[in-house]
């Protein structure tokens, strides 16, 4: 095993909170390398999987003006509404159950902003989350469930501007580089980072290293002992290189465990996806608009209240409950009247879709379930709605059902206008909640409570943020915040050495 070169700081991993981390490092004039499991056209993490959309505090359309070129026009068109300190705590809060470490969130809530901010300053596009995060009613767009913008590009949009400023800025970006340990000295400080290269095992010394290298969601061996029962068999929506190994990496040194281990961010996906994510689909295998609908099993039966809350704060928990049923399968369906608010995702060809011109012809087609009780879902849950209160798909409009066993809380319309489209969903994972425990100033903790010296992470392997669910947008705010603080702390760090 040779020595390969020593550099200030190590970051292992190349997706969103890796390479905010190699920048935040550089600002202190440091070396800085960055090991990346996957190949150049592969890279990026489970960032390049994303639609990019990024959950932020702003007290209006000036703070938005930080982020985003709106016109006057874009102004008058839409309403942002705002989205202060209070709101996201308190999502934070109720969506996990009100588990999220507080100081962590704190932190995430506080900095967003600013972190977004600066992202744009190392290339970064913003636009506006239009297509996603709100509908025209009455001539006027208004935004809802927190949101309202989006990197440029989406997910590969933002590896291209991070990684391309890295690269700019002399970071020494290493590929097909894959970490297996990390070297410490005698007084347990972090050294350096043995990784598998093309050319061999090679040791890359360091004065401080950050892990940013995801969850183990790409391990089906850690999914099916962690997740539970038929984890191994979940589809992965994003790369195939997050294999948790980061995570082992500092737990063999001591870190301490934190957050959900047994819990994960899953979405309903499209059913013969492939077994991992595909670049050049990216994000359109996810099928979100189902708050529009039903959703029905094998046995033909709703089986979740698809108009609990905004997608925002339902669609990374729905996964699980797909997940749960016979066969890991669900059909959502939906009629003439709301096919114009389907987003995108459910026009590309690489779908599993039916439609037919009766509920009787659709119940054939849904291959797998009970058409019988299928037909006798849809007559229940027509009959059932309370037709009283209009439909407004930009709040939560109370349009309910009355007197079923699985309510629907919001935008109930009645499934009668042909024709009738159905399309096939399974579970498709995106990222794992247990990980490491970290300070608010990114250090790794060990089991005493005290900092791992020249240890630090961020992104999807750090755990204590999320529990059982998760608010849509905050991966990547928390992958950035993080990965910036993880990136300053390991330059501090390095400068007190």
């Amino acid at each position: 095993m040779s020595e390969s070169k020593t550099y200030d700081v190590v970051v292992v991993g190349a997706g969103n909170a890796a390479a905010c981390a190699a920048l935040a490092a550089r600002e202190h004039g440091l070396s800085v390398c960055m090991l990346e499991a996957a190949p150049h056209e592969q890279r990026g993490g489970n960032s390049a999987y994303t639609a990019g959309a990024m959950r932020i505090v702003y007290q209006g359309v000036e703070d938005l003006r930080k982020v985003v070129d709106l016109t006057d026009r874009d102004v008058e068109m839409a309403d942002f509404g705002t989205y202060e300190f209070d709101a996201f705590f308190d999502d934070m809060c109720r969506v996990t159950s009100f588990r999220t470490d507080p100081d962590l969130a704190e932190i995430m809530i506080t900095r967003s902003l600013d972190t977004v901010c600066w992202m744009r300053m190392k290339g970064v596009k913003f636009q506006t989350s239009l297509g996603r995060q709100a509908y025209e009613v009455d001539g006027r767009f208004k935004f809802w469930g927190g949101l309202a913008i989006e990197v440029w590009g989406g997910g590969p949009g933002l590896v291209d501007a991070l990684l391309g400023t890295a690269e700019i800025e002399g970071v020494d970006i290493r590929y097909e580089t894959a970490a297996r340990s990390l070297v410490a000295d005698e007084d347990g400080r972090i050294t350096g980072v043995v990784a598998r290269t093309p050319d061999g095992i090679r040791t890359f010394g360091a004065k401080a290293v950050v892990l940013a290298s995801g969850g183990f969601e790409s391990n089906a061996e850690m999914r099916s002992r962690y997740l539970g029962t038929n984890w191994d068999l979940a589809k992965v929506r994003g790369t195939r290189f997050n294999t948790g190994a980061g995570i082992q990496m500092a737990l063999e040194k001591g870190a301490m465990s934190c957050g959900h281990w047994s819990g994960a961010h899953a979405v309903a996906w499209e059913l013969n996806a492939p077994e991992f994510g595909d670049l050049t689909v990216g994000d359109n295998f996810q099928k979100h608009s189902y708050p529009f609908g039903i959703v029905v099993n094998a046995e033909g039966r709703r089986f979740l209240d698809e108009g609990a809350d905004f997608r925002n704060y339902t669609y990374a928990k729905y996964g699980r409950e797909i997940q749960a049923q016979p066969g890991m399968f669900a059909w959502q369906v939906f009629d003439e009247s709301v096919s114009h608010l389907l987003r995108d995702e459910y026009r590309i060809k690489e779908i599993t879709r039916v439609e037919a011109d009766t509920i009787e012809s659709l119940a054939e087609m849904l291959e797998g379930v009970d058409p019988r009780r299928f037909v006798e879902t849809v007559r229940a849950f027509n009959d059932s709605i309370d037709t009283a209160k209009p439909f407004n798909p930009n709040i939560k409009d109370g349009r309910c059902t009355v007197g079923l066993e699985v309510p629907k809380s919001n935008w109930a319309n009645p499934i009668e206008k042909p024709p009738f489209v159905a399309f096939a969903v399974t579970c498709g994972i995106t990222f794992t909640f247990g990980g490491l425990k970290i300070s608010t100033n990114a250090e790794v903790l060990g089991y005493d409570g005290r900092p791992i010296p020249g240890l630090f992470a961020a992104g999807e392997l750090v755990g204590g943020l999320f529990y059982h669910n998760y608010p849509g947008g905050t991966g990547l705010t928390s992958g950035a915040v993080f990965g910036r603080i993880a990136g300053d702390s390991a330059g501090k760090y390095r400068a007190a050495a």
